[in-house]
């Protein structure tokens, strides 16, 4: 069963360090993003590109790099990681929640980490960031879309406790409960940066 949880929702960015040293800032989007967010998809590998967008063009549709950046914290939020160690600063990761009305407690959750930063924790401090965000925002349940040729992301959805509810055709359907997902992230030993994301939406 969920437990009760308690944070304030007025955090607007968290600065922490990934476990390699590199300083990194989580922050909301917003809508003057968007041509980050359109670089950032231009980085991303054919592959990576088609397992988040089922896609593989190099370039999105304008409509769709204008949903992802029109954010307004009710019917979506969002939230990106930009590397504070390099010229721009460029945006190396982004996840969003798209929910149907205010009320709704459930929300579509997707997330893109650049390649050249898989496997450094950055996937796992952006999504107890969000998962915290849509908590304050009294979402409870997150649905994720998955190809189910990405393994990889099957295993990361798994270990916050995401549970198959569809497996048919080529795209899974996982389902969460948004604060069993912060308590298992809560007890992961890596990222190391994990208490610092819990302590920014708990201090007063």
């Amino acid at each position: 069963m969920a437990e009760s949880l308690s944070f304030r929702n007025q955090v607007q960015s968290v600065d922490v360090n990934l476990d390699n040293g590199t300083h990194i800032c989580l922050r909301r989007v917003r809508h003057s993003d968007l041509e980050r967010i359109e670089q950032g998809i231009s980085q991303l590998s054919d592959q990576s590109r088609y397992l988040r967008f089922f896609s593989g063009s190099k370039t999105l549709p304008p409509s769709v790099i204008e949903k992802l950046a029109n954010v307004d914290g009710i019917h979506h939020l969002a939230w990106g990681v930009v590397n504070m160690e390099a010229n721009g600063p460029p945006a190396i990761a982004a996840a969003h929640v798209f929910r149907e009305a205010e009320t709704d407690d459930a929300g579509e959750f997707a997330i893109t980490v650049l390649d050249q930063y898989h496997g450094q924790g950055v996937a796992r401090i952006l999504m107890l960031t969000m998962f915290i965000d849509c908590y304050c925002e009294g979402l409870r349940y997150l649905r994720v879309d998955i190809l189910r040729s990405n393994k990889k992301a099957y295993g990361l959805v798994r270990s916050i406790g995401a549970k198959p509810c569809s497996l048919e055709g080529p795209v899974a359907q996982y389902d969460l409960v948004i604060a069993d997902s912060i308590s298992a992230l809560q007890k992961m030993d890596s990222p190391t940066a994990i208490p610092d994301i819990v302590a920014a939406f708990t201090a007063d």
